[in-house]
């Protein structure tokens, strides 16, 4: 049964940090996009950041490049998003998202993620200014 479980939102102030993990069972992530989606209030789901594990390619949404970093962690099949500086405008439900096409990152990034095959549930960030 493949699952992805995300974890580790929270409610921080602005300029402060936080860390995500999403967790993979029943596949592992190597070769796979991995990903995270956000959704703010009123808008519509959008690609933050996403990596091939395994591989060197990264796409990073808009405004997130310096800031967002993610890394992965095979032994424990986790991929961790560290957020730093982070800005109200941040705030959102954070979705964790895995696809084994991991030569099509963009394709799957650059947008709302529909075409991602693995969904986790949502994780609430809340940046305060």
């Amino acid at each position: 049964d493949v699952q992805l479980q995300a974890s580790g939102g929270g409610l921080v102030q602005a300029g402060g940090s936080l860390r995500l993990s999403c967790t993979a069972s029943g596949f592992t992530f190597d070769g796979h996009i991995v990903g995270w989606f956000r959704r703010a209030p009123g808008t519509e789901r959008q690609g933050v950041i996403c990596i091939t594990v395994g591989d060197s390619m990264t796409y990073y949404g808009e405004s997130v490049k310096g800031r967002f970093t993610l890394s992965s962690d095979s032994s424990k099949n986790t991929v961790y998003l560290q957020m730093d500086n982070l800005k109200p405008e941040d705030s959102g439900v954070y979705f964790c998202a895995a696809d084994p096409q991991g030569h099509y990152i963009f394709h799957h990034c650059a947008g709302n993620g529909d075409s991602m095959d693995y969904w986790g549930k949502g994780t609430l960030v809340t940046v305060s200014s």
